[in-house]
């Protein structure tokens, strides 16, 4: 496999890998199963720009990649003989020690495809999971890709890795289990998943009393969501202020962060950027984060942010809709969930393009168009949340009796005063925007005080 692969960390380091995205000539019955379908019938395009990006996220040197047309699904390896003899002659020539396969692969369909290249082969859950192991910096974070990792092995231990003239350990996912995992029989590894939902539960618990510390001091939630690289963690930092790692690469972050922010007439929030969603999120990861996206299903309010420059963005929509809903997010029967649509990064766009998605930002009370970059637009999101959550803005005068004075410090935290007029007989007239929360919440302090 050549002298790429080294094992001083138990990881592989800086191999040259090939990524292959199979894609149906045309769906018809007789081309497999519907899971497999779904996917494969997918734009090739977009879905080889996403794989390269996600290789090139743990730094591998993608020396070739392309797609693979098929006429029909081979269950023993996914794509036809001549292919695989053509890949296999490309994994010599590249000196490649790893292959990559943007879609699901049985066990056997990869250890066929092993043995044919004689080179190490991924799916595409496999390098999420990679990517996910590599991104985890807290212990939560590492918990959750532990248990995804072992229940993703549970069916491959046995039947995949026979092939042991290839020993590889180490803490690494694309390493494989290692000849220690081969050893481990099932009810070892069973010990470990109940092991582990076992912590990932006091985990869930710690963070539920965390909430309910947050109600006792009501500040609502904002969480941040969108596909991968949308650009959340760029606008958590621009709003906030935080220096939450953002880069353009998919997935850079992965563990949850909570900061607290200040609306523009003075109400406290708290901000939560998640991690990232791609499609075909393999439903046990989606399992295993529970705990961290648990903070989407709490939040007062949900900005799904959109990479408006991507034009696979619709198809993100899609699919980022259909992990909330798989969450519980606004699924039938549950208490409804506002939802702000974020449309970002309109400083990579035309000006007419940019100029459209303004007009119909602006007639829509949950759309804002913005640039998490420049900072285009993020005044109107600001506003449009304080709406949201607030209500909307009310034209007000307040007059305070001269006992009432020590609200006065609270309305101008709370509210914009507008004009001052102090009266001869000690009270003060205010002319006021506030919102209606916040002027319910005035009253009710009034009628305390009095």
């Amino acid at each position: 496999m050549g002298n790429n692969q080294t094992e001083t960390d138990g990881r592989w380091d800086a191999t040259r890998a090939l990524v292959i995205v199979p894609v149906l000539k045309s769906v018809s019955p007789a081309s497999g199963g519907g899971e497999q379908i779904s996917r494969l019938s997918r734009p090739g395009e977009t879905r080889l720009a996403e794989a390269v990006g996600l290789a090139e996220a743990i730094e591998l040197d993608v020396v070739h990649a392309d797609i693979v047309a098929l006429n029909t699904v081979r269950p023993a390896t996914l794509i036809g003989s001549g292919k695989v003899d053509e890949i296999a002659g490309l994994v010599v020539s590249l000196d490649a020690g790893l292959v990559i396969v943007d879609h699901p692969l049985t066990p056997v369909q990869q250890r066929n495809l092993e043995k044919a290249w004689k080179a190490k082969v991924i799916d595409r859950t496999g390098l999420i999971l990679e990517i996910f192991g590599r991104r985890a910096s807290t212990k939560e974070g590492v918990l959750q890709v532990q248990l995804a990792h072992l229940n993703y092995q549970k069916g491959r231990l046995v039947r995949s890795w026979t092939h042991l003239e290839r020993q590889r350990g180490g803490a690494g996912f694309m390493g494989g289990p290692g000849e220690t995992q081969i050893e481990a029989d099932r009810r070892i590894l069973q010990e470990k998943i109940v092991r582990l939902e076992r912590e990932l539960e006091q985990v869930r618990r710690t963070r539920q009393l965390h909430r309910a510390k947050r109600k006792k001091v009501p500040h609502p939630v904002v969480a941040l969501v969108g596909y991968t690289n949308a650009g959340k963690s760029t606008l958590f930092n621009t709003i906030t202020g935080a220096g939450v790692l953002a880069e353009d690469m998919l997935f850079a972050t992965l563990d949850p962060t909570l900061r607290r922010m200040t609306l523009p007439h003075g109400r406290m929030v708290i901000l939560s950027d998640t991690v990232g969603f791609i499609s075909d999120l393999p439903t046990h990861l989606v399992a295993a984060f529970r705990a961290t996206l648990e903070e989407v299903l709490e939040a007062d309010l949900v900005l799904h942010v959109r990479d408006m420059s991507d034009p696979d963005n619709q198809a993100h929509c899609a699919d980022v809709l259909r992990i909330l809903s798989e969450l519980g997010v606004n699924r039938p029967g549950s208490s409804p969930t506002e939802i702000i649509e974020v449309w970002n990064k309109i400083d990579l766009l035309p000006q007419t393009a940019v100029d459209d998605m303004i007009g119909k930002s602006a007639s829509s009370d949950r759309v804002a168009a913005v640039s998490a970059v420049t900072g285009k637009g993020i005044d109107g999101l600001l506003a449009l949340i304080e709406e949201t959550l607030s209500g909307t803005l009310l034209s007000e005068t307040v007059v305070l009796r001269p006992r009432e004075l020590s609200h006065m410090a609270w309305l101008y935290d709370h509210a914009n005063v507008l004009d001052r007029d102090d009266k001869e007989d000690g009270s003060v007239a205010l002319d006021l925007e506030i919102t209606q929360h916040e002027m319910a919440e005035f009253e009710r302090r009034r009628r305390v005080a009095s």
